[in-house]
């Protein structure tokens, strides 16, 4: 597993420098805002430079910015998903500051276009691999546990305030633009990973015991645990039940392999959910 989780750092690295490259030489020089908190980073950044004689870098706000989320993260989420969450966050402040912001082209649908591609990539294999960009998607993943609504109503609602305060501040035209490169990183992400569904894992395993202790150790999900019976051999084995979201899918995943490498695990695609969606 230590190759696994080598790989999984690279995804993180490759993703925080396409979220720095895509702020510095495409949104940024264009006055075009991101989603989340890079987007806020990015207008209080802005606001506070034009108000004050000091100059706030992008990076150190967003670092700021996610220290609370990750606390947040860790008690309500789940451990190792908030720490490589963390870890994009400190990684893509550390490439804001060693990537000089530089206007690559003058035309601003290219450079929110682009600019939002570019961002969706890094974002998605990082979502893919089981870690995010650290802010808006823990705090919006926080908040549908807590209400039991989608995460991807938290994340409009968040986004539309960015956009919102853009435009009243800074003028409508750039919070067009912004929605541009909020529509353009959204599809790609779709594409690449599809950030808002729930999924329902079944396991057949001969270890339930073990393999439950180890998902609750690191993710925070109910199981439910059905008596289950081979009808061919006639062994008597744990079905194990839990829903989780495809953030959480990679680390389901590891857990089964390193717990239980024979068990047998069905992944279905949940269209909603009643009730509790967490772990008391």
């Amino acid at each position: 597993m230590f190759w696994l989780q080598t790989k999984k750092v690279m995804v993180v690295i490759f993703g925080a420098l396409l979220n720095a490259i895509s702020m510095n030489l495409f949104l940024i020089p264009a006055n075009v805002y991101s989603s989340g908190f890079a987007g806020i980073a990015q207008l209080l950044s802005k606001v506070l430079t034009d108000i004050s004689p000091f100059s706030v870098s992008m990076g150190y706000l967003l670092l700021f910015l996610n220290i609370p989320v990750a606390i947040l993260g860790w008690k309500k989420v789940g451990k190792s998903f908030t720490v490589f969450s963390f870890m994009s966050v400190l990684l893509t402040t550390f490439f804001l500051e060693i990537i000089p912001i530089k206007e690559l082209s003058h035309d601003i649908l290219l450079n929110a276009v682009f600019g939002g591609v570019i961002l969706a990539v890094g974002v998605g294999f990082t979502l893919k691999w089981g870690a995010s960009t650290g802010g808006l998607d823990i705090v919006a993943m926080v908040l549908s546990r807590a209400k039991d609504k989608p995460v991807g109503t938290y994340m409009f609602t968040l986004n539309a305030i960015i956009i919102l305060t853009a435009g009243i501040l800074y003028g409508w035209e750039k919070a067009l633009y912004t929605l541009v490169t909020l529509y353009t990183s959204t599809r790609v992400i779709d594409a690449i990973h599809t950030r808002h569904e729930k999924l329902t894992a079944i396991i057949i395993t001969r270890n339930g015991e073990d393999l439950k202790k180890a998902i609750h150790s690191q993710l925070v999900r109910g199981i439910t645990t059905i008596p289950a019976k081979g009808a061919y051999t006639n062994e008597t084995k744990d079905m194990m039940m839990i829903v989780i979201t495809r953030y959480e899918l990679f680390d389901l995943e590891r857990i089964i392999k390193e717990v239980d490498p024979n068990a047998f695990t069905n992944i279905i695609e949940t269209s909603s959910v009643v009730g509790f969606f967490r772990r008391d």
